[in-house]
């Protein structure tokens, strides 16, 4: 039997690994700090030093009996100017700057963009942001080869700087040559998520999903206001979704950010699917030992939204402190679902459940837990919704699926407040009961006079209150 790590919170964390958190002591210091996904960008790095990585998540995972969860985030279609004869250059405003085919290096008069598809897609008026949108150019002609494009906001361009074309459809796939290769690489290793970037519409996660087939979990990282447009049959279609505050908020109005997270995050709730806010939470913990009074409030918005995962982005990849930015993020999420009114305002029952059996045994598991006052939910699954369907209701205690199957536990460390216990499968209520009580007590995730609620969803959907 393996599994279950208990953290006392069930909002998960998402830590990325870089040069600040690779090393097997690091990964494993991290892991246990509060670290409950690994989260490899293929943005950067090399495959060489993923499969280190990997390995040493995988170990981790044997000497703790553990299950942290690996997620290979593809980098997408990620546009990018070429470089600069001097590195970088002034834009004026009002002058005309020119993005083309030409792959000399650039000057203040135009740059190289290898990208030719967007220019089959340009059209007058479209506007772009550079530099995660410091610089604001509006295009004013476009053929097949450039475009020139009037400054409206002026300042230094450097070498490979991101482009960002908001609420203009790219005819670009979100699966790049470069993404099929890191995908094969990623499932042949054994990556329990795959993140999927840039997606516009509904037709880019059924790519997706063929892609990825039942490999590994399906997420869809949303970062472009195009796609909000389907927000909730990209939502129904995949198997999580990340909130992607950084692409997302550069390409629409920074004032609008908030309400579309919530609504993304309701979606996702709705629909019973697990949602990450990612993005700069703990942004100043790059370079200092302790957060900004207003990063503690954001990572908290996000646990009073009910978000299944916080994420740390170059916080843990590249900053000075990664352990210290899990401590925190692991404490404000901590302190914030112990505040009692949250539980009381829990939205949960105001969720329309589904008419079907899953939904209604979720249900009737998490009223017998209320009821009895049990400290752990087990369910006896072979179904991944199941689960979900369950930690869509937000039980106030843990859930514990047990299962045969290390691929379905590897996949759990995204959803709330679910740590899975892998054990041999059990066909009768009574001996469920038994390897319940076991688990409770050896597991140290309860103690003598407690009650369980165990679920049996295997040889029938009945369930019994168990006492240790």
């Amino acid at each position: 039997m393996r599994g279950v790590m208990k953290r006392d919170r069930n909002c998960k964390i998402v830590v990325t690994v870089g040069p600040s958190i690779s090393s097997q002591e690091l990964l494993e210091k991290a892991h246990l700090r509060g670290a409950d996904v690994f989260r490899l960008n293929f943005s950067h790095g090399a495959n060489e030093d993923r499969v280190e990585i990997y390995k040493a998540i995988r170990n981790i995972g044997k000497k703790y009996n553990t299950f942290p969860t690996v997620l290979a985030d593809l980098q997408g279609p990620k546009l990018r100017i070429g470089t600069l004869v001097s590195s970088e250059t002034i834009l004026e405003e009002g002058k005309i700057f020119k993005l083309d085919s030409d792959p000399s290096p650039g000057n203040a008069q135009r740059i190289f963009f290898p990208h030719k598809e967007v220019f089959q897609s340009m059209k007058p008026g479209v506007l772009l942001l550079l530099d995660d949108g410091k610089l604001k150019l509006e295009v004013t002609c476009c053929d097949s080869r450039q475009l020139e494009a009037r400054v409206l906001i002026g300042g230094v361009l450097r070498d490979r700087k991101g482009v960002n074309i908001p609420n203009l459809r790219l005819t670009i796939p979100c699966l790049t040559e470069k993404d099929l290769q890191d995908l094969k690489f990623a499932l042949d290793l054994g990556v329990d998520w795959v993140a999927v970037s840039m997606v516009q519409t509904l037709e880019d996660v059924e790519a997706a999903r063929k892609a990825v087939g039942n490999r590994a979990g399906l997420m869809v990282k949303l970062e472009k206001p195009m796609a909000l447009q389907f927000l909730e049959p990209i939502v129904e279609a995949t198997d999580a979704i990340m909130v992607a505050r950084g692409d997302l908020g550069v390409e629409m109005n920074y004032s609008d950010l908030p309400r579309v997270q919530r609504n993304i995050v309701t979606a996702c709730r709705r629909f019973g699917k697990p949602v990450v806010v990612a993005t700069q939470m703990l942004e100043s913990m790059i370079y200092s030992p302790t957060p900004t009074r207003a990063e503690t409030s954001d990572v908290a918005a996000a646990v009073y939204m009910e978000a299944d995962a916080t994420m740390l982005s170059a916080e843990s990849a590249s900053g000075q402190y990664p352990l210290e930015s899990i401590e925190v993020m692991d404490g404000v999420i901590k302190a914030t679902e112990a505040d009692q009114q949250n539980a009381e305002d829990l939205p949960a029952g105001e969720i329309a459940p589904i008419a079907t059996v899953e939904d209604a045994i979720c249900i009737a598991a998490k009223d017998a837990a209320t009821y009895s006052s049990a400290s752990v939910i087990f369910l006896f699954t072979d179904s991944p919704r199941t689960v979900l369907r369950c930690s869509r209701l937000r039980p106030l205690i843990p859930i514990i699926p047990v299962t045969p199957s290390m691929s379905f536990a590897g996949r759990c460390g995204l959803y709330n407040g679910v740590y899975p216990v892998t054990a041999k499968k059990e066909f009768n209520l009574s001996e469920m009961c038994k390897t319940a009580r076991f688990l409770a007590v050896e597991r140290k995730i309860a103690t003598t006079g407690d009650n369980l609620v165990v679920v049996d969803t295997i040889s029938s959907n009945s369930l019994a209150i168990c006492r240790i």
